[in-house]
């Protein structure tokens, strides 16, 4: 995922909302909040976007709470069994769970984010031979007739955008790469 401005990827993370606890009055924006309110009062707890909560963080005019797609339950579930998790249930569907912790490390300290970008880490590099495989098996399902698409679809619902994208990739490669192996001397061996 890129820092661009322009990137997609990025927009998305950045839209999701996290909590902040406001540290002094802000007046006329309580529509913030949903409420009808004009102002949003300090102590005030708020659903923001991701991308509007820099601004206030970094100015010092509110503190944020981790999010729960990032809590200490979802860790735990993380360190237990990675792939179980379904990253998707976390962030929405199609979300952007990598890219919305990588966002979230911009807001942390030095020890907190790096414990987040360990996290990150590791559960991408356990579950990715895991979309890997389940990419090539139901590429060659696929291929083969036993049409394996509900199957296939029902392993891309957990995903993370991230991984969805790699799966597709690695499907269109597994295809290619039988198809390229059919065609050639080899294949007709």
């Amino acid at each position: 995922m890129d820092d661009d401005y322009y990137s997609i990827d990025s927009i998305l993370a950045e839209n999701q909302k996290i909590q902040c606890t406001f540290k002094v009055d802000v007046p006329d924006m309580g529509h913030l909040d949903g409420g009808k309110a004009g102002d949003i009062k300090a102590l005030s707890k708020v659903q923001i976007p991701l991308w509007m909560a820099y601004i206030l963080i970094y100015s010092d005019h509110a503190d944020f709470t981790i999010p729960s797609p990032f809590s200490a339950r979802v860790r735990n579930a993380l360190n237990a069994e990675p792939r179980s998790v379904r990253l998707s249930a976390l962030v929405g569907q199609g979300g952007l769970w990598y890219g919305f912790g990588r966002s979230i490390m911009h807001l942390l300290n030095d020890i907190p984010a790096e414990e987040l970008s360990q996290v990150l880490t590791k559960t991408f590099r356990a579950r990715l031979p895991e979309v890997i495989d389940q990419a090539q098996h139901f590429a060659s399902l696929q291929a083969g007739g036993s049409g394996g698409d509900a199957f296939a679809a029902a392993f891309r619902e957990g995903l993370d955008g991230t991984e969805r994208e790699l799966f597709q990739l690695a499907q269109e490669s597994a295809r290619k790469t039988k198809a390229w192996y059919e065609t050639s001397d080899r294949g007709k061996r």
